[in-house]
Protein backbone atom coordinates (compact mmCIF):
# COMPACT_ATOMS: atom_id res chain seq x y z
CA UNK A 1 0.00 0.00 0.00
CA UNK A 2 1.25 3.49 -0.87
CA UNK A 3 0.83 6.09 1.85
CA UNK A 4 0.68 9.83 1.34
CA UNK A 5 3.91 11.21 2.76
CA UNK A 6 3.24 14.92 3.13
CA UNK A 7 0.82 16.64 5.53
CA UNK A 8 0.52 20.13 6.98
CA UNK A 9 0.11 18.75 10.52
CA UNK A 10 0.88 15.33 11.97
CA UNK A 11 -0.74 14.48 15.31
CA UNK A 12 1.04 11.74 17.25
CA UNK A 13 -1.47 9.93 19.43
CA UNK A 14 -5.18 9.20 19.12
CA UNK A 15 -6.83 9.88 22.47
CA UNK A 16 -8.98 12.78 23.57
CA UNK A 17 -6.20 15.41 23.43
CA UNK A 18 -4.86 14.18 20.10
CA UNK A 19 -8.23 14.06 18.37
CA UNK A 20 -9.26 17.47 19.71
CA UNK A 21 -5.96 18.78 18.34
CA UNK A 22 -6.52 17.13 14.97
CA UNK A 23 -10.05 18.48 14.65
CA UNK A 24 -8.98 22.00 15.63
CA UNK A 25 -6.07 21.93 13.16
CA UNK A 26 -8.40 20.76 10.41
CA UNK A 27 -10.83 23.56 11.29
CA UNK A 28 -7.89 25.95 10.89
CA UNK A 29 -7.37 24.83 7.31
CA UNK A 30 -4.61 22.27 7.78
CA UNK A 31 -4.31 18.89 6.08
CA UNK A 32 -4.01 16.50 9.04
CA UNK A 33 -2.68 13.00 9.72
CA UNK A 34 -3.24 11.17 13.02
CA UNK A 35 -0.81 8.41 14.03
CA UNK A 36 -2.12 5.72 16.39
CA UNK A 37 0.58 3.41 17.77
CA UNK A 38 -1.94 0.68 18.55
CA UNK A 39 -4.18 -1.31 16.21
CA UNK A 40 -7.68 -0.07 15.45
CA UNK A 41 -9.23 -2.29 18.15
CA UNK A 42 -6.96 -0.68 20.77
CA UNK A 43 -7.29 2.91 19.69
CA UNK A 44 -8.05 5.82 21.95
CA UNK A 45 -5.25 5.89 24.51
CA UNK A 46 -6.05 6.36 28.18
CA UNK A 47 -9.19 8.31 27.27
CA UNK A 48 -10.90 5.06 26.23
CA UNK A 49 -10.69 3.77 29.81
CA UNK A 50 -12.03 6.80 31.66
CA UNK A 51 -15.41 7.18 33.33
CA UNK A 52 -15.89 10.30 31.22
CA UNK A 53 -16.17 12.77 34.12
CA UNK A 54 -14.89 16.14 32.94
CA UNK A 55 -14.35 19.14 35.22
CA UNK A 56 -15.54 22.48 33.86
CA UNK A 57 -16.11 25.95 35.31
CA UNK A 58 -19.74 27.01 34.89
CA UNK A 59 -22.05 29.70 36.21
CA UNK A 60 -25.21 27.74 37.00
CA UNK A 61 -27.61 25.09 35.76
CA UNK A 62 -28.49 27.23 32.73
CA UNK A 63 -24.89 26.98 31.58
CA UNK A 64 -25.03 23.20 31.92
CA UNK A 65 -28.33 23.08 29.98
CA UNK A 66 -26.58 24.73 27.03
CA UNK A 67 -24.34 21.68 26.92
CA UNK A 68 -27.03 19.05 27.59
CA UNK A 69 -29.81 20.25 25.34
CA UNK A 70 -31.97 17.20 26.08
CA UNK A 71 -32.42 18.15 29.74
CA UNK A 72 -36.15 18.77 30.17
CA UNK A 73 -37.82 21.51 32.18
CA UNK A 74 -39.19 18.87 34.54
CA UNK A 75 -35.75 17.39 35.18
CA UNK A 76 -34.18 20.81 35.60
CA UNK A 77 -36.81 21.86 38.14
CA UNK A 78 -35.68 19.04 40.44
CA UNK A 79 -31.95 19.78 40.22
CA UNK A 80 -29.92 21.85 42.66
CA UNK A 81 -26.71 22.84 40.85
CA UNK A 82 -24.28 25.06 42.80
CA UNK A 83 -22.14 27.45 40.78
CA UNK A 84 -18.59 26.29 40.10
CA UNK A 85 -16.75 29.42 39.03
CA UNK A 86 -13.39 29.76 37.31
CA UNK A 87 -12.00 30.91 40.63
CA UNK A 88 -13.44 27.83 42.36
CA UNK A 89 -11.76 25.60 39.80
CA UNK A 90 -8.45 27.42 40.00
CA UNK A 91 -8.54 27.38 43.80
CA UNK A 92 -9.20 23.63 43.80
CA UNK A 93 -6.31 23.07 41.39
CA UNK A 94 -3.92 25.10 43.50
CA UNK A 95 -5.15 23.61 46.76
CA UNK A 96 -4.64 19.99 45.79
CA UNK A 97 -1.27 20.67 44.13
CA UNK A 98 -0.08 22.67 47.16
CA UNK A 99 0.25 25.78 45.03
CA UNK A 100 2.74 24.17 42.64
CA UNK A 101 0.67 24.18 39.46
CA UNK A 102 2.08 26.56 36.84
CA UNK A 103 -0.23 29.60 37.18
CA UNK A 104 -0.22 30.41 33.46
CA UNK A 105 -1.06 26.86 32.42
CA UNK A 106 -3.57 26.47 35.24
CA UNK A 107 -5.38 29.71 34.42
CA UNK A 108 -5.56 28.73 30.77
CA UNK A 109 -7.05 25.34 31.62
CA UNK A 110 -9.69 26.91 33.84
CA UNK A 111 -10.57 29.91 31.68
CA UNK A 112 -10.90 27.88 28.49
CA UNK A 113 -12.78 24.96 30.05
CA UNK A 114 -16.37 26.00 29.36
CA UNK A 115 -15.79 27.31 25.83
CA UNK A 116 -13.95 24.08 25.04
CA UNK A 117 -16.91 22.03 26.26
CA UNK A 118 -19.16 24.13 23.99
CA UNK A 119 -16.79 23.47 21.10
CA UNK A 120 -16.79 19.73 21.82
CA UNK A 121 -20.60 19.80 21.85
CA UNK A 122 -20.51 21.46 18.43
CA UNK A 123 -18.23 18.65 17.19
CA UNK A 124 -20.88 16.09 18.11
CA UNK A 125 -19.60 15.06 21.53
CA UNK A 126 -22.54 14.26 23.77
CA UNK A 127 -22.57 14.97 27.49
CA UNK A 128 -24.85 13.90 30.31
CA UNK A 129 -25.26 14.66 33.98
CA UNK A 130 -23.03 12.72 36.33
CA UNK A 131 -25.95 11.56 38.46
CA UNK A 132 -24.38 8.38 39.71
CA UNK A 133 -21.21 9.68 41.32
CA UNK A 134 -21.77 13.38 41.92
CA UNK A 135 -25.28 13.85 43.25
CA UNK A 136 -27.63 12.80 46.02
CA UNK A 137 -31.38 13.12 46.63
CA UNK A 138 -32.62 15.27 49.46
CA UNK A 139 -36.24 16.33 49.98
CA UNK A 140 -37.14 15.28 46.45
CA UNK A 141 -34.38 17.32 44.83
CA UNK A 142 -31.25 16.06 43.10
CA UNK A 143 -28.29 17.91 44.64
CA UNK A 144 -24.96 18.01 42.77
CA UNK A 145 -21.67 18.46 44.57
CA UNK A 146 -17.92 18.43 44.02
CA UNK A 147 -17.79 20.65 40.91
CA UNK A 148 -18.06 17.69 38.57
CA UNK A 149 -21.63 17.45 37.17
CA UNK A 150 -20.71 16.62 33.56
CA UNK A 151 -19.58 13.39 31.96
CA UNK A 152 -19.33 12.20 28.39
CA UNK A 153 -22.06 9.92 27.10
CA UNK A 154 -21.07 6.24 27.41
CA UNK A 155 -17.95 7.19 29.35
CA UNK A 156 -14.57 7.20 27.60
CA UNK A 157 -15.75 4.65 25.06
CA UNK A 158 -18.41 7.07 23.83
CA UNK A 159 -16.04 10.02 23.83
CA UNK A 160 -13.49 8.23 21.68
CA UNK A 161 -16.13 6.85 19.32
CA UNK A 162 -17.62 10.32 18.77
CA UNK A 163 -14.21 11.99 18.32
CA UNK A 164 -13.13 9.44 15.73
CA UNK A 165 -16.46 9.81 13.96
CA UNK A 166 -15.97 13.58 13.77
CA UNK A 167 -12.37 13.23 12.59
CA UNK A 168 -13.42 10.93 9.78
CA UNK A 169 -16.37 13.18 8.82
CA UNK A 170 -14.09 16.14 8.19
CA UNK A 171 -11.43 14.22 6.27
CA UNK A 172 -8.65 13.59 8.75
CA UNK A 173 -6.40 10.67 7.77
CA UNK A 174 -5.69 8.09 10.49
CA UNK A 175 -2.92 5.49 10.40
CA UNK A 176 -3.16 2.59 12.84
CA UNK A 177 -0.30 0.40 14.10
CA UNK A 178 1.93 3.36 13.28
CA UNK A 179 4.62 4.30 15.76
CA UNK A 180 6.33 7.66 15.45
CA UNK A 181 10.00 7.20 16.36
CA UNK A 182 11.84 10.37 15.37
CA UNK A 183 11.25 14.04 14.66
CA UNK A 184 13.19 15.63 11.84
CA UNK A 185 14.47 19.11 12.56
CA UNK A 186 16.21 21.24 9.97
CA UNK A 187 17.19 24.91 10.15
CA UNK A 188 15.69 25.19 13.63
CA UNK A 189 12.26 23.95 12.65
CA UNK A 190 10.39 20.66 12.43
CA UNK A 191 10.22 19.31 8.88
CA UNK A 192 9.06 15.74 9.30
CA UNK A 193 8.51 12.64 11.38
CA UNK A 194 9.77 9.09 10.93
CA UNK A 195 7.07 6.43 11.34
CA UNK A 196 7.41 2.68 11.77
CA UNK A 197 4.58 1.07 9.78
CA UNK A 198 4.21 -2.30 8.08
CA UNK A 199 7.76 -3.14 9.20
CA UNK A 200 9.07 -0.15 7.27
CA UNK A 201 10.36 3.28 8.21
CA UNK A 202 8.31 5.95 6.46
CA UNK A 203 9.28 9.62 6.51
CA UNK A 204 6.25 11.91 6.57
CA UNK A 205 7.06 15.47 5.56
CA UNK A 206 5.29 18.09 7.66
CA UNK A 207 5.79 21.58 9.03
CA UNK A 208 3.79 20.95 12.20
CA UNK A 209 3.81 18.09 14.71
CA UNK A 210 1.48 17.86 17.70
CA UNK A 211 2.66 15.42 20.35
CA UNK A 212 -0.31 13.96 22.22
CA UNK A 213 0.70 10.37 22.86
CA UNK A 214 0.58 10.29 26.62
CA UNK A 215 3.16 10.15 29.35
CA UNK A 216 5.39 7.26 30.41
CA UNK A 217 3.25 5.33 32.87
CA UNK A 218 3.36 2.11 30.82
CA UNK A 219 7.18 2.10 30.79
CA UNK A 220 8.39 0.05 33.78
CA UNK A 221 11.96 1.26 33.45
CA UNK A 222 11.01 4.92 33.42
CA UNK A 223 8.60 4.44 36.33
CA UNK A 224 11.37 2.88 38.36
CA UNK A 225 13.91 5.55 37.35
CA UNK A 226 11.79 8.65 37.79
CA UNK A 227 9.02 7.82 40.28
CA UNK A 228 10.61 5.12 42.44
CA UNK A 229 11.53 1.44 42.56
CA UNK A 230 8.19 0.37 44.04
CA UNK A 231 6.37 1.75 41.00
CA UNK A 232 7.57 -1.16 38.90
CA UNK A 233 4.85 -3.15 40.72
CA UNK A 234 2.00 -0.77 39.86
CA UNK A 235 -0.86 -1.87 37.64
CA UNK A 236 -1.22 0.21 34.44
CA UNK A 237 -4.85 1.26 34.40
CA UNK A 238 -4.95 2.44 30.79
CA UNK A 239 -3.26 1.81 27.48
CA UNK A 240 -0.10 -0.25 27.24
CA UNK A 241 1.24 2.08 24.53
CA UNK A 242 2.09 5.14 26.67
CA UNK A 243 5.79 4.43 27.06
CA UNK A 244 7.27 7.92 26.68
CA UNK A 245 7.90 7.86 22.92
CA UNK A 246 6.72 11.41 22.37
CA UNK A 247 8.74 12.75 25.28
CA UNK A 248 11.86 10.99 23.97
CA UNK A 249 11.42 12.45 20.47
CA UNK A 250 10.86 15.93 21.85
CA UNK A 251 13.90 15.84 24.12
CA UNK A 252 16.02 14.73 21.17
CA UNK A 253 15.19 17.97 19.33
CA UNK A 254 15.87 20.18 22.35
CA UNK A 255 12.61 20.31 24.29
CA UNK A 256 12.70 21.13 27.99
CA UNK A 257 11.53 18.71 30.66
CA UNK A 258 8.94 20.21 32.96
CA UNK A 259 6.72 19.32 35.87
CA UNK A 260 6.88 16.70 38.59
CA UNK A 261 8.76 13.81 37.01
CA UNK A 262 8.69 11.98 40.33
CA UNK A 263 4.89 12.17 40.56
CA UNK A 264 1.87 10.59 38.96
CA UNK A 265 -1.87 10.14 39.09
CA UNK A 266 -2.66 6.83 40.76
CA UNK A 267 -5.59 5.24 42.53
CA UNK A 268 -6.58 2.32 44.68
CA UNK A 269 -7.82 -0.32 42.27
CA UNK A 270 -9.01 -3.91 42.63
CA UNK A 271 -6.14 -6.14 43.65
CA UNK A 272 -6.98 -8.56 40.83
CA UNK A 273 -7.39 -5.92 38.10
CA UNK A 274 -5.59 -6.57 34.78
CA UNK A 275 -1.90 -5.60 34.72
CA UNK A 276 -2.61 -3.27 31.79
CA UNK A 277 -5.89 -1.83 30.54
CA UNK A 278 -8.22 -4.44 29.08
CA UNK A 279 -9.96 -3.01 26.00
CA UNK A 280 -12.71 -5.61 26.40
CA UNK A 281 -13.59 -4.21 29.84
CA UNK A 282 -13.43 -0.42 29.53
CA UNK A 283 -15.00 2.22 31.73
CA UNK A 284 -12.76 2.25 34.79
CA UNK A 285 -14.64 -0.66 36.36
CA UNK A 286 -11.87 -1.83 38.70
CA UNK A 287 -11.46 1.34 40.77
CA UNK A 288 -12.59 1.32 44.40
CA UNK A 289 -13.56 4.87 45.29
CA UNK A 290 -15.84 4.61 48.30
CA UNK A 291 -12.81 4.46 50.58
CA UNK A 292 -13.75 7.75 52.41
CA UNK A 293 -16.49 5.68 54.10
CA UNK A 294 -14.07 2.87 54.97
CA UNK A 295 -11.05 2.38 57.08
CA UNK A 296 -8.08 0.98 55.13
CA UNK A 297 -5.71 -1.49 56.77
CA UNK A 298 -2.50 -3.00 55.47
CA UNK A 299 -1.19 -6.55 55.91
CA UNK A 300 0.21 -5.56 59.29
CA UNK A 301 -3.33 -4.72 60.37
CA UNK A 302 -2.62 -0.99 60.60
CA UNK A 303 -4.24 2.11 59.12
CA UNK A 304 -1.97 4.41 57.09
CA UNK A 305 -4.03 7.37 55.75
CA UNK A 306 -6.84 9.66 56.81
CA UNK A 307 -9.52 8.07 54.66
CA UNK A 308 -11.92 10.96 55.31
CA UNK A 309 -9.49 13.84 54.76
CA UNK A 310 -11.57 15.28 51.91
CA UNK A 311 -14.16 14.42 49.30
CA UNK A 312 -13.09 11.56 47.07
CA UNK A 313 -12.55 13.95 44.10
CA UNK A 314 -9.61 15.54 45.90
CA UNK A 315 -7.80 12.55 47.39
CA UNK A 316 -8.18 9.56 45.08
CA UNK A 317 -5.39 10.62 42.72
CA UNK A 318 -2.80 10.54 45.51
CA UNK A 319 -3.95 7.66 47.72
CA UNK A 320 -2.92 5.01 45.20
CA UNK A 321 0.72 5.74 45.96
CA UNK A 322 0.02 5.33 49.69
CA UNK A 323 -1.34 1.84 49.01
CA UNK A 324 1.73 1.04 46.91
CA UNK A 325 3.97 1.85 49.89
CA UNK A 326 2.31 -0.83 52.03
CA UNK A 327 3.73 -4.36 52.49
CA UNK A 328 2.91 -6.44 49.43
CA UNK A 329 1.50 -3.31 47.73
CA UNK A 330 -1.94 -4.16 49.09
CA UNK A 331 -4.52 -2.70 51.47
CA UNK A 332 -8.01 -3.72 52.57
CA UNK A 333 -11.00 -1.38 52.58
CA UNK A 334 -13.20 -2.40 55.51
CA UNK A 335 -16.96 -1.75 55.62
CA UNK A 336 -19.85 -2.95 57.72
CA UNK A 337 -23.52 -3.54 56.90
CA UNK A 338 -24.63 0.02 57.62
CA UNK A 339 -22.22 1.44 55.00
CA UNK A 340 -22.26 -1.33 52.38
CA UNK A 341 -25.48 -0.09 50.64
CA UNK A 342 -23.88 3.36 50.17
CA UNK A 343 -20.92 2.10 48.15
CA UNK A 344 -20.44 3.07 44.54
CA UNK A 345 -21.56 0.89 41.66
CA UNK A 346 -18.13 -0.64 41.03
CA UNK A 347 -18.40 -2.57 44.33
CA UNK A 348 -21.38 -4.51 42.99
CA UNK A 349 -19.80 -5.62 39.70
CA UNK A 350 -18.88 -9.25 39.17
CA UNK A 351 -15.26 -8.15 38.69
CA UNK A 352 -15.06 -6.85 42.27
CA UNK A 353 -12.90 -8.90 44.64
CA UNK A 354 -14.14 -9.00 48.23
CA UNK A 355 -14.33 -11.02 51.43
CA UNK A 356 -17.44 -11.22 53.63
CA UNK A 357 -17.99 -12.56 57.14
CA UNK A 358 -20.55 -12.29 59.91
CA UNK A 359 -17.99 -11.22 62.53
CA UNK A 360 -14.76 -9.23 62.45
CA UNK A 361 -12.89 -12.24 63.84
CA UNK A 362 -14.11 -14.38 60.94
CA UNK A 363 -13.20 -11.64 58.48
CA UNK A 364 -9.68 -11.43 59.90
CA UNK A 365 -9.29 -15.19 59.42
CA UNK A 366 -10.05 -14.78 55.71
CA UNK A 367 -7.37 -12.15 55.13
CA UNK A 368 -3.57 -12.33 54.88
CA UNK A 369 -3.14 -9.90 57.78
CA UNK A 370 -1.77 -9.79 61.30
CA UNK A 371 -5.08 -10.88 62.81
CA UNK A 372 -4.63 -9.55 66.34
CA UNK A 373 -3.39 -6.17 65.16
CA UNK A 374 -6.22 -6.02 62.63
CA UNK A 375 -8.80 -6.52 65.40
CA UNK A 376 -7.00 -4.16 67.78
CA UNK A 377 -6.89 -1.42 65.13
CA UNK A 378 -10.62 -1.66 64.48
CA UNK A 379 -11.37 -1.65 68.22
CA UNK A 380 -9.17 1.41 68.73
CA UNK A 381 -10.84 3.13 65.77
CA UNK A 382 -14.34 2.35 67.05
CA UNK A 383 -13.47 3.77 70.47
CA UNK A 384 -12.22 6.99 68.88
CA UNK A 385 -15.32 7.75 66.79
CA UNK A 386 -17.03 10.95 67.89
CA UNK A 387 -20.72 11.73 67.90
CA UNK A 388 -22.19 13.82 65.11
CA UNK A 389 -24.47 13.68 62.10
CA UNK A 390 -23.25 11.40 59.32
CA UNK A 391 -23.57 13.14 55.92
CA UNK A 392 -21.99 11.01 53.19
CA UNK A 393 -22.35 13.62 50.40
CA UNK A 394 -20.47 16.41 52.17
CA UNK A 395 -17.65 16.87 54.62
CA UNK A 396 -19.53 16.30 57.86
CA UNK A 397 -16.79 16.79 60.45
CA UNK A 398 -17.82 13.53 62.09
CA UNK A 399 -14.34 12.35 62.90
CA UNK A 400 -12.16 10.58 65.42
CA UNK A 401 -10.09 11.73 68.36
CA UNK A 402 -6.94 10.28 69.86
CA UNK A 403 -5.74 8.07 67.00
CA UNK A 404 -3.08 8.48 64.31
CA UNK A 405 -3.84 8.91 61.51
CA UNK A 406 -7.20 10.46 62.34
CA UNK A 407 -10.32 10.05 60.26
CA UNK A 408 -11.55 13.60 59.73
CA UNK A 409 -14.98 12.95 58.22
CA UNK A 410 -17.48 10.09 57.78
CA UNK A 411 -16.32 8.19 60.86
CA UNK A 412 -18.84 5.50 61.75
CA UNK A 413 -18.13 2.61 64.06
CA UNK A 414 -17.57 -0.68 62.27
CA UNK A 415 -19.92 -2.79 64.33
CA UNK A 416 -22.84 -4.13 62.32
CA UNK A 417 -22.36 -7.43 60.51
CA UNK A 418 -21.92 -8.70 57.96
CA UNK A 419 -18.48 -7.17 57.43
CA UNK A 420 -16.66 -6.70 54.12
CA UNK A 421 -13.05 -6.36 53.00
CA UNK A 422 -12.15 -5.20 49.48
CA UNK A 423 -8.44 -5.72 48.65
CA UNK A 424 -6.88 -2.94 46.61
CA UNK A 425 -3.51 -2.24 45.06
CA UNK A 426 -2.11 0.74 43.18
CA UNK A 427 -3.04 1.50 39.60
CA UNK A 428 -1.09 4.22 37.79
CA UNK A 429 -3.07 6.42 35.40
CA UNK A 430 -0.50 8.85 34.05
CA UNK A 431 2.78 10.40 35.12
CA UNK A 432 2.94 14.12 35.89
CA UNK A 433 6.35 14.75 34.32
CA UNK A 434 6.33 15.98 30.74
CA UNK A 435 7.35 18.78 28.44
CA UNK A 436 7.38 22.53 28.94
CA UNK A 437 4.79 24.23 26.74
CA UNK A 438 3.43 27.74 26.63
CA UNK A 439 -0.28 28.49 27.19
CA UNK A 440 -1.12 27.90 23.51
CA UNK A 441 0.59 24.52 23.29
CA UNK A 442 3.94 25.40 21.74
CA UNK A 443 6.78 23.19 23.01
CA UNK A 444 9.60 25.19 24.58
CA UNK A 445 13.32 24.46 24.41
CA UNK A 446 15.82 24.69 27.25
CA UNK A 447 16.00 28.45 26.75
CA UNK A 448 12.18 28.55 27.03
CA UNK A 449 11.84 29.59 23.40
CA UNK A 450 9.28 27.85 21.12
CA UNK A 451 10.57 25.04 18.92
CA UNK A 452 9.22 26.01 15.52
CA UNK A 453 6.55 23.60 14.37
CA UNK A 454 6.35 21.53 17.56
CA UNK A 455 3.28 21.48 19.82
CA UNK A 456 2.00 19.25 22.61
CA UNK A 457 -1.22 18.46 24.46
CA UNK A 458 -2.71 16.17 27.06
CA UNK A 459 -0.62 14.13 29.46
CA UNK A 460 2.57 15.21 27.70
CA UNK A 461 2.29 18.66 29.26
CA UNK A 462 4.23 19.00 32.48
CA UNK A 463 3.63 21.59 35.15
CA UNK A 464 -0.12 21.47 35.65
CA UNK A 465 -0.50 18.62 38.14
CA UNK A 466 1.72 18.02 41.15
CA UNK A 467 1.18 15.37 43.84
CA UNK A 468 -2.57 15.27 43.15
CA UNK A 469 -5.26 16.67 40.88
CA UNK A 470 -8.94 17.63 40.99
CA UNK A 471 -10.98 14.74 39.57
CA UNK A 472 -12.03 15.19 35.93
CA UNK A 473 -9.23 17.64 35.16
CA UNK A 474 -7.30 15.21 32.98
CA UNK A 475 -9.92 14.99 30.24
CA UNK A 476 -10.52 18.73 30.46
CA UNK A 477 -6.82 19.55 30.18
CA UNK A 478 -6.53 17.20 27.22
CA UNK A 479 -9.42 18.85 25.41
CA UNK A 480 -8.38 22.44 26.23
CA UNK A 481 -4.75 22.03 25.25
CA UNK A 482 -5.61 19.75 22.35
CA UNK A 483 -7.84 22.44 20.87
CA UNK A 484 -5.24 25.14 21.57
CA UNK A 485 -2.37 23.12 20.09
CA UNK A 486 -4.40 22.29 16.99
CA UNK A 487 -5.34 25.94 16.43
CA UNK A 488 -1.75 27.06 17.08
CA UNK A 489 -0.38 24.51 14.62
CA UNK A 490 -2.84 25.59 11.91
CA UNK A 491 -1.88 29.25 12.39
CA UNK A 492 1.80 28.33 12.24
CA UNK A 493 1.29 26.43 8.98
CA UNK A 494 -0.64 29.36 7.50
CA UNK A 495 2.23 31.72 8.36
CA UNK A 496 4.80 29.31 6.90
CA UNK A 497 2.88 29.04 3.65
CA UNK A 498 2.55 32.82 3.48
CA UNK A 499 6.31 33.20 3.95
CA UNK A 500 7.04 30.69 1.20
CA UNK A 501 4.64 32.48 -1.16
CA UNK A 502 6.52 35.78 -0.88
Amino acid sequence: MVYKQSYDVVVIGAGNAALCAAIAAKEGGANVLVLEKGPVEKRGGNSFFTDGAIRVAYNNLDAIRKIILELSEEEAANIVMPEYSEQDYYDDLMRVTNGKSDPGLGRQLVSKSYETIEWMRDQGIKFELNYENQSFIQEGKRHFWGGLPLKTEDKGVGLIKQLFQRAQEIGIDIWYSSRAVKLIKENQQITGVVVEKDEKAITVNTSGVILACGSFEANKGWRREYIGEEWEAAIVRGTEFNTGDGITMALEVGAQKYGEWSGCHSIGTDYNAPKVGDFTKPGDIFKKHSYPYSIMLNKEGKRFVDEGADLRNYTYAKYGREVLKQPGHVAFQIYDAQVRPMLRKEYDLEEATFYQADTLEELANLLPVDKQQFLDTIKEYNNSVQDGEYKPAEKDGKGTIGITPPKSNWALKIEQGPFYAFPVTCGITFSFGGLHVDPVGQVLDVKEEPINGLFAAGEMIGGIFYENYPGGSGLMSGAVYGKLAGASAAKYITREKAELAK
